[in-house]
């Protein structure tokens, strides 16, 4: 029986809701990972714990298994969620997509131009330029869900929206500036394989352990390309079948929300923290404000912290003020500085990002990993302060 629309947007939002609380929790425990993961790097420990890194099990080391296989899961979940929001969700259609696709298109301009500016005079450091222009979403709704109803949930769906925006900007840079040297011929095999997923979408078939199957085969074969293998995972979950029906906007039995379900606890609360707990490690030894300074570490810092709230808040209110969207219900311009101040924690995509411009050099990454950790900090520590400080809209008093 066909539901009644107040029932289907009640289900909608309830799923929203579930969503935006797993993300959330998920985003603690990254946080509380990226911590071990500094102390153990400044420890005694710290030999064993780099070494492990350096581990090689079959043809990879455990670094490039997290990095390049691990990863490719969490890529096909952002892919899933990706295609669900834009077809079924809160970017399905396009009065929900002009305001948070404005304010990424913006919160990822200005932090790139920043991290240009700043490296003008390194040209060999300007291939990071990309990096503080992700968000991170489970970070972000981590720092969200501590501040509990401060925050209206409304505002809770523009960053979740907006990051999702941003994750397919990411996806597309990767993939357009941080591809190595092709090998045609194992392009050629993904390229077909890809082709036969697509197919099988188009013949109506839902049976996940094919699409998986073929998934893996398509991430072997990317693998080889010189494509960095996680595209493989985004390109596996364009083909994943989504049904959808007038009046049962989350069914929960279609293909994709079954995998995304089934993904996404492994994803946020496994996999993520285990990325982050294996690329934030860094050494403190040595570090001083010369080297704080330094153009790659000072440009992803202040791309993060003021590229982002700059870029986010700036083109929001120009879309707000010209009418081309509404601002987000029930939330005060204060609560949405303070949102686009969260925007600016790039953590995992951005760490990822540093690893796919400076792939041979250790120095940079070490770099990287420090703006990051600064830009983020910053962008975490304000946002909180301002959030909590920031009041709602008032509301006229209605006369007795």
């Amino acid at each position: 029986m066909m539901q009644p629309p107040e029932t289907s947007s009640r289900r909608s939002i309830s799923a929203l809701r579930a969503f935006l609380a797993s993300e959330a929790s998920g985003g603690i425990i990254l946080m509380a990972a990226a911590a071990i993961a500094m102390v153990l790097a400044n420890s005694p420990l710290a030999p064993g714990y780099f070494a492990v890194l350096k581990v090689y099990l079959g043809p990879l080391s455990v670094l490039h298994w997290i990095n390049d296989a691990l990863m490719a899961l969490f890529f096909l979940l952002v892919g899933l969620e990706i295609k669900r929001e834009f077809v079924d969700g809160q970017l399905s259609t396009w009065p929900r997509r002009v305001l948070p696709g404005i304010a990424a298109a913006g919160g990822m301009v200005a932090p790139a131009l920043i991290y240009v500016v700043l490296n003008a005079g390194t040209p060999e450091t300007l291939r990071g330029w990309a990096i503080p222009t992700a968000t991170d979403i489970a970070f972000a709704l981590g720092v969200l869900a501590l501040l509990g109803p401060r925050v209206p949930v409304s505002l809770k769906i523009f960053l979740t929206a907006l990051a999702i925006i941003d994750d397919l900007g990411a996806i597309a840079i990767i993939a357009a500036f941080y591809t190595s040297d092709l090998s045609l011929v194992w392009l050629a095999a993904g390229l077909a394989t890809l082709a036969g997923l697509a197919v099988l979408n188009r013949m109506g078939v839902e049976r996940l352990p094919v699409y998986l199957i073929l998934g893996a085969a398509l991430w072997f074969f990317v693998l080889k390309s010189g494509v960095h293998a996680t595209l493989a995972g985004v390109a596996l979950a364009l083909t994943i079948p989504l049904r959808t029906s007038p009046g049962r906007p989350d069914d929960p039995h279609s293909p994709l929300h079954v995998l995304e379900h089934a993904l996404h606890p492994w994803v946020a609360y496994l996999i993520v923290p285990i990325f982050g707990f294996a690329n934030a490690g860094v050494s403190l030894s040595g570090i001083n404000v010369a080297a704080l300074l330094a153009p790659v570490p000072l440009g992803i810092a202040a791309g993060l912290f003021l590229g982002k709230q700059i870029g986010v808040f700036l083109t929001t209110w120009i879309a707000v003020k010209l009418d081309w969207a509404d601002c987000p219900e029930n939330a005060s311009w204060p609560q949405v500085y303070g949102v686009s101040l969260l925007c600016g924690i790039g953590f995992t995509m951005s760490l990822f990002i540093g690893l796919l411009a400076f792939p041979t050099s250790e120095l940079l990454q070490s770099e990287v990993k420090i703006g990051v950790l600064m830009g983020s900090l910053l962008s975490a520590l304000v946002g909180t302060l301002v959030l909590m400080m920031a009041k709602g809209p008032k509301r006229p008093v209605r006369p007795a």
